[in-house]
């Protein structure tokens, strides 16, 4: 979840590194100097893909085991040591023997599909019934071990996916404060940004954005309320899909909202992302929103990616939807200029009329169906989980405020608590309302009008220094309008700012990503943007 001052918050001044393109220079992207960079290790998987792992595997010169092992040695030489990024919470202790199991599979049945043998992580507010933790970053869910997968575990299970572990979040998926920390929760900590450690990763899926970006896992999975699959993939330098809402079951899911919470894959390229969208959906028959997806879902999304996609395509810029700032607008200027040179129709601007005035909606909202989910979670927790309701969990905070509140409150858990249900007339009419400027008088009324395939929006703007004492400082965003209307989201590698990545989303109608994923694929193959972090102190020239 990105707090609402995501949209309104511009960053600071600074030089510039432009898209990699056909009408960029290469050399344009490079900062000039990476004085002080960590001391981090080779690594013989640095941005290894899905496919180049299952090959791997299957000429025989790899092992799943061997795989996860190369991983969790990573793991320990720069997360916990080294530039000690502290994105992973926890690791999986049963993964080895999982591998094992899986290489044993392959040698006697041959794979699954293309996810088999594949290390994943998992955000910290998904469940598994394992011997791991699903605490959303909370001390209050410290002894909660799941008795059931998330449906979307259960999924990736089936594909032959390795659960390597789980990473950390903006406690509650950054739902408590309206002054939190991106990236800090009370079990885990602080986790830092690949490209300059003194900045911070986005939330609330930090964690999976900065370990994809830094190499610790082959793909992750993030969720979104608004903005936290989008934001820390951008800011991190990956490609991040916040699908269309009820692609993905949710069952299993520490919630925020019913009407816009989804999870989504987060990887370093649009292949790999694709790969695994198409292993998470299905019908999930604890949440009814999955059934909208019949006959829309697919289990392969590959067949999309075609680097010829954006010819002939007509692509409308939002303007009114999100801010470019002096030192960013060069950078996308150089992305709508590749655009254009791989064939894209540009509509300069398609205008959502009712951008900036569904604020206040999307946040009553949020707080209503925060208190009614989370207490429908709690309730059937695991017995040794005390906090058994909302309440329950602010007076946990208040009495353990020295662990849980050192830099930041509650004061969005307190606004939730005094909401009543969701058959409230004034959470009706905020959701109404969500609904009719998002979708009708927003994408899908001007979309229609101007015939387009797709908009896109700048993502992020640089990332800012991480600062407990105020919080976090947005630096530009456009998550917003797909966040609330449910429609899809993807975000791909754009550019640099000082050597900090910014991102370009694509989003369009509901159930729309096999279109986002073609477009972004061919944007993605005409720039080449993206490019492995330094692990510097500080953002450098």
């Amino acid at each position: 979840m990105i707090r609402r001052d995501f949209l309104r918050l511009g960053g600071a001044a600074g030089a510039l590194a432009l898209v990699p393109s056909k009408a960029m220079p290469e050399e344009a992207a490079q900062p000039q100097t990476q004085a002080g960079a960590a001391n981090v290790p080779a690594f013989e998987l640095e941005e290894t893909t899905v496919a180049s792992l299952s090959d791997a595997m299957t000429s025989g010169r790899l092992t799943a085991r061997a795989i996860a092992e190369k991983y969790l040695e990573r793991i320990d030489a720069i997360d916990k040591r080294g530039p000690a990024l502290n994105a992973i919470i926890e690791l999986n202790p049963d993964a080895l023997a999982i591998a094992d199991q899986l290489d044993r599979e392959r040698k006697e049945k041959g794979p699954r599909g293309p996810l088999h043998g594949i290390p994943v992580l998992l955000k910290d507010n998904i469940d598994t019934a394992d011997k791991m933790k699903t605490t959303a970053g909370s001390l209050a869910l410290a002894d909660n071990v799941a008795a059931t997968d998330a449906f979307l575990v259960t999924r990736l299970r089936a594909a032959g996916a390795v659960v390597l572990g789980k990473v950390n979040l903006s406690e509650w998926a950054n739902f408590r404060s309206d002054r939190s920390t991106s990236g800090w929760s009370g079990r885990g900590g602080l986790t830092r940004n690949p490209y300059a450690l003194d900045r911070n990763g986005c939330g609330s899926s930090t964690g999976s954005g900065v370990a994809i970006s830094a190499n610790l896992a082959a793909l992750a999975v993030g969720t979104e309320t608004d903005g936290s699959i989008v934001c820390p993939s951008g800011i991190n330098g990956i490609v991040g899909i916040k699908p269309t809402v009820g692609l993905i079951g949710r069952s299993g899911i520490i919630p925020i909202s019913a009407s816009q919470d989804t999870a989504g894959p987060m990887a370093r390229t649009v292949a790999d992302a694709a790969v695994m969208l198409g292993a998470m959906t299905g019908l999930d028959p604890r949440d009814g929103a999955t059934k909208a997806s019949g006959g829309k879902a697919l289990a392969d999304y590959t067949k999309f990616l075609d680097p010829a996609g954006l010819k002939g395509a007509r692509i409308g810029i939002p303007r009114s939807a999100f801010r470019l700032r002096d030192h960013v607008e060069p950078v996308f200027k150089a992305a709508i200029d590749a655009l254009k040179e791989a064939g894209a129709v540009i509509i300069d601007p398609a205008d959502i009329p009712t951008s900036g005035k569904f604020g206040d909606a999307e946040d009553d909202v949020l707080h209503y169906e925060f208190k009614d989910g989370v207490n429908a979670y709690l309730a059937t927790a695991n017995a040794a989980v005390k906090t058994r309701t909302l309440e329950a969990l602010i007076e946990f905070n208040t009495t353990n405020k020295d662990r849980e509140l050192p830099w930041f409150g509650q004061e969005t858990f307190i606004k939730s608590q005094k909401l009543g249900p969701l058959t409230t007339p004034a959470y009706k009419k905020a959701r109404q309302a969500c609904i009719t400027l998002t979708r009708t008088q927003g994408v899908d009324a001007i979309m229609a009008k101007h015939k387009l395939d797709a908009f896109i929006a700048l993502t992020n703007g640089p990332s800012w220094v991480t600062d407990l004492v105020n919080g976090d400082r947005y630096t530009g965003g456009s998550s917003s309008i797909p966040a609330v209307s449910g429609y899809p989201n993807i975000t791909v590698p754009m550019g640099y700012v000082y050597g900090l990545p910014i991102g370009l989303s694509f989003f369009g109608r509901a159930w729309s990503e096999p279109v986002l994923i073609k477009l972004a694929y061919a944007f993605e193959q005409t720039t080449k943007a993206r490019k492995p972090p330094k692990f510097l102190p500080t953002a450098a020239l």
